[in-house]
């Protein structure tokens, strides 16, 4: 299974800023993943794949459409990358959204 933390790098974070937490914690620096920068399928792409639509309803979480279609809630950030939805509260609804398929296909176009 391909990780959304996949190809990211680390930042060292030894900001003045924390410095309170770092010395709470005990140490001198905090790794964290740096910000992606998210690389959208284009419209060719997307039209290279299939996807199966989804009109948004109550109750709807992007895990448990992940968990749906890919029998894996942690899959939920392919369909959110894939629809350009970084949160669910950016869907509104009744709206609609398309569920990458095939999952391998979808990782695909993540990878590159």
């Amino acid at each position: 299974m391909t990780s959304r933390y996949f190809n990211r790098s680390f930042i060292t974070n030894s900001s003045p800023t924390y410095s309170k937490i770092l010395k709470e914690r005990n140490v001198e620096f905090i790794d964290q993943y740096s910000t992606p920068e998210f690389k959208y399928p284009t419209a060719d792409q997307i039209n290279s794949i299939g996807s199966i639509p989804h009109i948004w309803s109550q109750g709807d979480r992007f895990y448990k459409l992940a968990h749906k279609f890919y029998g894996d809630p942690q899959l939920w950030w392919v369909i959110a990358w894939y629809n350009r939805m970084p949160t669910e509260a950016n869907v509104k609804l009744g709206w609609s959204l398309e569920i990458p398929t095939p999952l391998e296909s979808a990782l695909a176009l993540w990878e590159q």
